[in-house]
């Protein structure tokens, strides 16, 4: 092996000299640099010796350790990653029609979206509320109206994906009161919530409460899943909102990894077992445009977990080794113009995910640049998924870029720089610290604005924004109706003169009682809930003990 190294390294030297020199001599390159999004430069061509020794010990094989080359032995052999669109809009009614048809379509699990005031803790019929009701997702009130969101949907057998963050713990126990409602035990409920708060801090801005009340929050439910709903993940550690926030594919894995760590460490220090907690971690990652750092990342990211929670915290369950992770297409990458565009890069992106062994995806529609999918665009994200599991072959060999040298080369070089920004984390105390200090904010943001200084000079070309420009043909957008906030407000209003006044309040209060205090508050908010109390009402309560985040602004 040591000689083909050195055989190849000498044939690539005479290579450069020789027909490579002579070419680029007679021909300039397109650029007289080449490089990912990460800063890593990229070789004319890869060979044995660009790929470090003992690359054996670090590629394992599929479902061993370090788990490089997936998380499963069988992969995509043995059935399709799971095809979880990401839909909700306007009421819980019209987001269920949605849902059906996704499922009748060949969706295999759901994903929410709910709208604003519900991701920051309001009721509709809040004065901050208003005008976003409905808008960027389905807006959820009340336990009545996540009945109506799940309704004829099996909660036993289909799988959900809640993104929210700031009020999880609210909406956890809403599906877990309609899956009881349906029979279902809270023991056989699947799905995930996002949880993240972290990344909401640094990236994304959809928090409510201070870091140390919101850790508290996350690890009771880590604790209450482990105990009543086993199945279900109680977090998806984000890397997604990051990316979108403009961050590189190396800072991607990396401040996603140091919030996986801070998480692990809170609970750990609030007395849970590493291993009855986290082999139900999930992470959620970017599908970016550049195929093979996208491939190299998550198989980097992979290893680099395992290595962490093997060595650093100690688990002994490999479950607890393993990151699964859900993939959504970049959104950040989405054009307004000549947005059938779209429809290529989403592919692009969504192959990415699946040569990288992605667990579940969303691919993203070809109009969300312009505003929600139409159902007609919908199909088409589906479609893309699904022609790639059945049609491309890539889903048939188990992590098929596995070997290749610019993967392994690139692989190597995403872990060892993620890795050296976790070390630097580390050494500031934690993530904690790092996004108080404005670190993060500041790295994502310097590499945001490096992007948009390339794209402005055209040394990053985006078809049909600056370069191949056309004009476009009328689209047709999807828009919601303003008269449904009027009548989610009108909802809410019948719920509150219905309902138990005085069970509601007493509900109300233990657990604003209970967030002074320090036992589990899920069992306290399952109660306020099944009592009808309001996710504004809740979350108003915990406002009063918790009190609110400001954010440090960083320029």
């Amino acid at each position: 092996m040591a000689d083909d190294r050195e055989q190849s390294r000498t044939e690539k030297e005479r290579w450069l000299k020789e027909p490579y020199g002579k070419a680029v001599a007679r021909s300039p390159e397109r650029r007289p640099t080449f490089e990912t999004s990460s800063g890593i430069a990229q070789q004319p061509v890869y060979v044995a010796a660009d790929v470090k020794p003992g690359l054996e010990g670090r590629l394992g094989l599929p479902g061993e350790y370090p788990f490089t080359r997936g998380v499963q032995p069988t992969m995509y052999r043995a059935r399709f990653w799971t095809m979880r669109q990401y839909a909700g809009f306007g009421t819980a009614a019209e987001s269920n029609e949605r849902y059906k048809y996704l499922l009748k379509s060949g969706q295999t699990g759901l994903s929410v979206a709910f709208d604003l005031p519900t991701q920051m803790g309001r009721d509709s019929d809040h004065a901050r509320a208003q005008g976003e009701v409905g808008k960027v997702g389905v807006a959820i009130d009340s336990i009545d109206d996540m009945a109506t969101l799940l309704d004829g949907i099996p909660l036993g057998t289909v799988s959900s994906s809640m993104t929210i963050n700031s009020t999880a713990a609210i909406l956890l126990s809403m599906y877990q009161a309609i899956g009881e409602r349906q029979g279902v035990a809270p023991g056989d409920l699947q799905g995930t919530i996002q949880n993240d708060l972290l990344k909401e801090y640094a990236a994304r801005g959809t928090y409510i409460y201070p870091p140390v009340p919101s850790l508290r929050l996350i690890t009771d439910i880590f604790a209450y899943t482990a105990k009543v709903m086993p199945k279900w993940n109680p977090i998806s550690i984000s890397g997604y909102h990051i990316r979108e926030a403009g961050s590189t594919a190396v800072q991607e894995v990396a401040f996603t990894l140091a919030d996986g760590i801070q998480y692990v460490d809170a609970a750990v220090k609030a007395g849970l077992d590493v291993d009855a907690f986290a082999g139900r971690l999930s992470f959620f990652f970017n599908g970016h445009n550049n195929l093979l750092e996208e491939v190299a990342k998550y198989r980097a990211a992979r290893r680099l977990w395992a290595r962490v929670m093997k060595e650093r915290f100690k688990a002994r369950d490999p479950r607890s080794w393993m990151l699964r992770f859900h993939t959504q297409t970049a959104g950040s990458m989405l054009t307004a113009q000549q947005p059938d565009n779209n429809i290529v890069r989403v592919t692009i992106q969504a192959l990415a995910a699946v040569l990288g062994g992605t667990q579940s995806l969303h691919t993203n529609s070809r109009d969300e640049a312009l505003g929600l999918p139409t159902e007609e665009s919908a199909r088409i994200a589906l479609r893309t998924q699904q022609i790639i599991a059945n049609e491309s072959g890539a889903a048939d060999v188990i992590d098929p870029l596995g070997g290749s040298y610019v993967i392994e080369s690139m692989t190597d070089e995403i872990e060892a720089r993620a890795e050296a920004y976790i070390k630097k984390i580390d050494d500031m105390g934690g993530m904690v610290h790092a996004i108080s200090k404005g670190y993060v904010q500041r790295e994502i943001q310097d590499a945001a604005y490096a992007w948009q200084k390339q794209v402005e000079q055209k040394q990053q070309v985006v078809v049909g924004v600056n370069a191949y420009k056309a004009d476009d043909p009328p689209v047709t957008i999807m828009k919601i109706d303003p008269a449904l906030e009027a009548q989610q407000v009108a909802r809410l209003k019948a719920l509150r003169a219905r309902r138990d006044a005085v069970a509601c309040r007493q509900a109300v209060d233990a657990v604003r009682a209970g967030a002074r205090g320090s036992d589990n508050l899920m069992p306290l908010i399952l109660a306020a809930v099944k009592a009808e109390a309001t996710l504004g009402e809740i979350s108003d309560a915990l406002r009063e003990v918790f009190g609110e985040y400001r954010e440090t602004v960083v320029l």
